[in-house]
C-alpha cells in the first residue's frame, strides 16, 4: 500500500503529497487514525482528499494509504431493514462496538459477516449466464426476496451452483468465462458514483400511486420518474416525504437523510417499525433502507450518502423491482459542495456554488428511470427519485432549486402559507406542476374512469378562476359578485378542504385510493353542477349552501375503501335535495 504524506488540513479537506501512484476518486486512509477519504483532485503528486469523518487533531507529516480503489458499497443479502451512515456502516453495530458516539476511523463490514442465508438456485449447470442474470434467490424477511445476480464483468457458462446456506462472502457458483474460472458470491461491490449498467431505458408510462389526492389527482409521478419538492423551512417536505415512503406503491423504499436534523430520521426510525405496510400485512421496514447523514454528521459524506443512496436503488432495480428514492434534502448536498469548493479555492459559480453544481445535480437524477434490466430475461425495473430541496427563504430562483427544476419532471411547490393555516399536504396548485400529465391521464382514464381527466381540468380550471375572484373580492367585497361566481368560490373551497387537504395522521384519510379520488372528485363536480342548475331555475344561492348534504360531501374522504359506494349514495341525495328545492321554487312561482 503506498504511503503519503499530509501537507495541508483545511476542515474536511486534507492535501497530501507523494500520491503520484493515485487517482481521482480514489479511496484513501488519512492519518494513523485510518480515516475514510476521497481524492477529488490531482496536480502532480498532489491529491485533495475529501475525508468523510472528522479530521480535528490530525496535522501535517502524518501518513495517507492509498486504497487504489473507487468508493464502493456492498451489494447483498442484509441491506434490507438496516440503517447506514453516508458511507455505508451500519450505525447499530457502530453502536454496539463503539458507543452513542461516532468515533474517528471506526472500520465494520457493511454487510454480517457471520450471519448464514439461504440461497435457493433458479440456474442450472450448463446455463449461459451474463452480467445481471438472476442464479438464485435468498428470503431475506417475510416480505422480501432477494434475487441473486450475476455481478457486472462477469459471463460465460455456469459450471457449478450450490443450494444450501452460505454468509456472504462464501462461494456459491463458478462461471466458467474466456479468461478462466471466476466465483461468484451472494456479494458484490460497486463504485457509488457509476450508475450501474441495464439493457434499455423505457418510457415511464405507469403512475406511481402516492394516496395523495394532490399529487395523484393534478400533479401525479411516474415510476421511473424524477420530482422535487421545493419549500421553505416549516412547510412539510419531510412530512410529504414520510407520506410519500409510506404509501407509494413501490416495493422498496431507500430513505437517505442528507443533512436534515437527527430528530427527522429519529421519526423515521420509530415510525416504520410500527406501521404496517396494507400490502404485506408487515412492518414497513422490511421493505426499507435507511442511509443518515444529520446535520451533526461530517458535512462531506453528505456526497457520498446521496451516491450510496441511489446505488442501492440501482442495485433492487436491477432485480426488477419498482424503488423509490427519498433524498431529504439535496440542498444540504450542495452545501457541502459548496464548502469542499471553496476550500479548493475553485472559481465560485452563482451564490459561492461550484460551477459544476447543475452538471452534478443532473448526473444524480439521470440515474433514475424504468428500465429493462441486465440479464437477458426481459424484466423490468423502475427507481424514481423524489428529492427535497430546502431554498432559503423559501426563494427557489436560488441555485440549487433551479438546477434541480431544468432536470426533474414534477415540481411540488411547497407553500409557507398554506402550512401556516395548517392545510396538509401544503402543496401549492397554482405554480406546482408534473410533465407526466399526458401519460398519467391516457393511464387513469383507461383504469379508473373513463372522465377521470376532464374532471381533473375542470376541478383545475376552477382552482385557477377563485384565485382571480379572490382578488376582487379583497378589493371589493364578495357580496359584488354574482351568484354564478360566488358558487365557483364556495365550490373551489371544497375542493380546497375536502379534497387537497388530507389528514396524515388519520388512520383512513392518510391513504386515499384511486378509485375514491375519481368519486370525491366528480361529487363535489356533480354538487357545481346541480347547484348551477339551480340557480339557473331561479333558487337562491344561500338556500343550495344550506343543504344538509353538503356536510355529507364534505366527510366524504373519512369513507372507508370497502365503502365507496357511500359516495355515490350522497350524490343521489344530492340530486334528490337539489331537484326538491327546484319543485319548491316552481311551486312558489305558480
Amino acid at each position: 500500500m503506498k504511503v503519503g504524506k499530509i501537507i495541508k488540513v483545511s476542515g474536511p479537506l486534507v492535501v497530501a503529497e507523494g500520491m503520484d501512484e493515485a487517482n481521482v476518486y480514489d479511496v484513501v486512509l488519512v492519518s494513523e487514525n485510518r480515516l475514510i477519504g476521497e481524492i477529488i483532485e490531482m496536480r502532480g503528486d498532489r491529491a485533495s482528499i475529501q475525508v468523510y469523518e472528522e479530521t480535528t487533531g490530525i496535522g501535517p507529516g502524518e501518513p495517507v494509504y492509498t486504497t487504489g480503489s473507487p468508493l464502493s458499497i456492498e451489494l447483498g443479502p442484509g441491506l434490507i431493514e438496516m440503517m447506514f451512515d453516508g458511507i455505508q456502516r451500519p450505525l447499530a453495530v457502530l453502536r454496539d462496538q463503539e458507543g452513542d458516539f461516532l468515533l474517528k476511523g471506526a472500520e465494520v463490514k457493511s454487510l454480517d459477516r457471520e450471519k448464514v442465508w439461504e440461497f435457493v438456485p433458479t440456474a442450472e449447470v450448463g446455463d449461459e449466464v451474463s452480467p445481471g442474470s438472476i442464479i438464485g434467490t435468498v428470503q431475506e424477511n417475510p416480505v422480501f426476496l432477494h434475487k441473486i445476480m450475476i455481478p457486472p464483468g462477469v459471463s460465460g457458462k455456469l459450471k457449478s451452483i450450490d443450494s444450501g446456506h452460505f454468509t456472504v462472502t462464501e462461494d456459491i457458483a463458478v462461471v466458467e468465462t474466456e479468461d478462466g474460472d471466476r466465483a461468484v458470491q451472494l456479494m458484490q461491490v460497486w463504485p457509488v458514483r457509476r450508475g450501474r449498467p441495464y439493457e434499455r431505458k423505457l418510457d415511464p408510462d405507469v403512475p406511481l400511486v402516492t394516496g395523495q389526492r394532490v399529487i395523484d389527482t393534478f400533479f401525479p409521478v411516474a415510476k421511473g420518474g424524477t420530482a422535487a419538492i421545493p419549500g421553505p423551512f416549516g412547510s412539510g417536505k419531510t412530512v410529504v416525504q414520510h407520506q410519500l415512503a409510506k404509501w407509494a406503491d413501490a416495493e422498496i423504499v431507500v430513505y437517505v437523510g442528507c443533512g436534515e436534523r437527527g430528530n427527522e430520521m429519529t421519526d423515521v426510525l420509530m415510525e416504520f417499525p410500527e406501521i404496517i405496510d396494507p400490502k404485506t400485512g408487515q412492518s414497513l421496514m422490511k421493505r426499507t433502507v435507511l442511509i443518515a447523514n444529520t446535520s451533526n454528521m461530517p458535512v462531506a459524506a453528505r456526497e457520498a450518502s446521496i451516491y450510496t443512496g441511489i446505488t442501492m436503488g440501482e442495485y433492487f432495480r436491477d432485480m426488477g423491482y419498482s424503488v423509490a428514492l427519498m433524498a431529504d434534502s439535496t440542498s444540504r448536498w450542495a452545501e457541502a459542495l459548496r464548502e469542499m469548493s471553496g476550500r479548493l479555492e475553485e472559481m465560485p459559480g452563482d451564490e459561492g456554488y461550484p460551477a459544476y453544481l447543475a452538471s452534478r445535480v443532473a448526473e444524480f437524477y439521470e440515474r433514475a428511470g424504468k428500465v429493462v434490466c441486465s440479464g437477458g430475461d426481459e424484466r423490468e425495473g423502475a427507481l424514481t427519485v423524489i428529492g427535497a430541496v430546502s431554498p432559503p427563504g423559501g426563494d427557489i430562483s436560488e441555485p440549487v432549486s433551479q438546477s434541480t427544476l431544468r432536470i426533474v419532471k414534477v415540481f411540488w411547490g411547497l407553500d409557507y402559507a398554506l402550512s401556516y393555516a395548517r392545510h396538509f399536504p401544503a402543496i401549492n396548485w397554482l405554480n406546482s406542476y408534473s410533465l407526466y400529465q399526458m401519460k398519467m391521464d391516457r393511464y387513469f382514464d383507461n383504469q379508473v374512469d373513463q372522465d377521470f381527466s376532464k374532471r381533473r381540468v375542470e376541478a383545475m380550471s376552477l382552482l385557477q378562476e377563485e384565485s382571480g375572484l379572490q382578488e376582487i373580492v379583497r378589493l371589493v367585497g364578495r357580496d359584488s359578485l354574482s351568484e354564478g361566481d360566488q358558487l365557483k368560490l364556495e365550490v373551489a373551497k371544497s375542493l380546497r378542504e375536502d379534497f387537497l387537504q388530507q389528514n396524515a395522521f388519520h388512520e383512513i384519510d392518510t391513504f386515499c385510493s384511486l378509485p375514491k379520488q375519481d368519486k370525491m372528485m366528480d361529487l363535489i363536480l356533480a354538487f357545481y353542477g346541480e347547484a348551477r342548475e339551480a340557480l339557473s331555475k331561479g333558487v337562491y344561492l344561500n338556500e343550495v349552501l344550506s343543504l344538509p348534504v353538503r356536510d355529507k360531501i364534505a366527510r366524504a374522504k373519512y369513507v372507508t375503501q370497502d365503502n365507496l359506494q357511500e359516495i355515490d349514495q350522497i350524490k343521489g341525495e344530492l340530486k334528490d335535495e337539489v331537484a326538491g328545492l327546484i319543485n319548491q321554487r316552481g311551486g312558489q312561482n305558480a
